[in-house]
């Protein structure tokens, strides 16, 4: 498996949708226990992931649509610089930490992923492609047919728990991957972040897809939008609490509040991985002067006594 990204940012991006452009607004045994993974097997040695991930990004293009014209190249062309020079303050700021987006499924956490990965330098990784790769199978929805959801979170488990052993990595998880406490364990070495997105979206997403590749929402029959809407509901409330664990909230609604939008749809990959570069940065400085302040207070008790 290829870890480093070759994706060129394109002001088509697929995504949530391609609208109008910003301003400058920014300046086994199925259940017993998991196969036996180590991630190094599947993508090399921590060392040589961290080579990959250290080459050079691919510079940035934008690809002029057929119905934008000049404006449309201009916006882009903005927007990737834009991400490019966010990235370059907040790649110093990390250290090489590891990113892990959270969210549920459907919220382009690869797509974002990946975006990130590149404009950073750092390797990219699906941890759902990861366990299909670990047990063999083709699919998510087949390890689920064939085994079971444990089974399968058991194999997930390992997987973070592999990775999170590494740097420089952005790592999208399953959207179940947050109910688990070993996982925020092995998340926690890095910096997490959740893709907060209306269920509204997400079920019109998913239901104009189709459910075959997602196990948890497949449904034999009914309005795709209905009852993906439905079970989305359900698994939010299961999953809220844990989802808000992540370091870091991006939140779709703000992001097209702050653009001028009346539908997150209309929000581009770009947009959503921009905002996270600046909600990352706000992050990392608030804890970095939390620790230095932690750091100081300790070192003047230490005088006192």
């Amino acid at each position: 498996m290829e870890a480093g990204v070759g994706l060129a940012l394109q002001s088509r991006a697929t995504g949530f949708g391609s609208g109008r452009r910003r301003s400058a607004m920014y300046g086994g045994e199925s259940r017993a226990r998991a196969v036996s993974l180590r991630v190094s097997d599947l993508v090399g040695s921590p060392a040589a992931v961290r080579a990959r991930g250290a080459k050079p990004v691919v510079p940035l293009r934008a690809k002029k649509s057929s119905g934008g014209g000049h404006e449309n190249l201009h916006n882009s062309v903005d927007d990737a610089l834009l991400l490019k020079r966010k990235s370059e303050e907040v790649l110093f700021q990390l250290n090489g930490r590891c990113i892990y987006l959270v969210g549920m499924m459907g919220s382009g956490k690869s797509t974002v992923g990946k975006i990130l990965a590149e404009v950073l330098g750092y390797s990219f990784f699906d941890s759902d492609k990861l366990v299909e790769q670990a047990v063999g199978m083709p699919s998510v929805a087949q390890i689920f047919k064939v085994h079971s959801e444990a089974f399968f979170r058991d194999n997930e488990s390992s997987v973070l728990r592999d990775l999170s052993s590494m740097r420089r990595l952005v790592v999208a998880t399953g959207g179940g991957a947050v109910i688990r406490p070993v996982n925020w364990k092995n998340m926690k070495k890095g910096l997490s972040v959740w893709l907060d997105v209306p269920l509204e979206a997400l079920a019109r997403r998913i239901a104009k897809v189709g459910t075959a590749s997602r196990p948890l929402l497949d449904q034999p029959s009914g309005d795709p939008y209905t009852m993906a809407f439905s079970k989305l509901s359900m698994l939010a409330e299961q999953r809220g609490d844990a989802y808000a664990n992540a370091d870091v909230r991006v939140s779709l609604e703000e992001i097209a509040s702050k653009l001028g939008h009346d539908d997150v749809s209309k929000l581009t990959p770009i947009d959503i991985a921009l905002e996270s570069l600046h909600k990352i940065e706000s992050f990392v400085v608030e804890d970095t002067a939390v620790a230095d302040s932690q750091t100081e207070s300790q070192s003047q008790r230490m005088h006192t006594l």
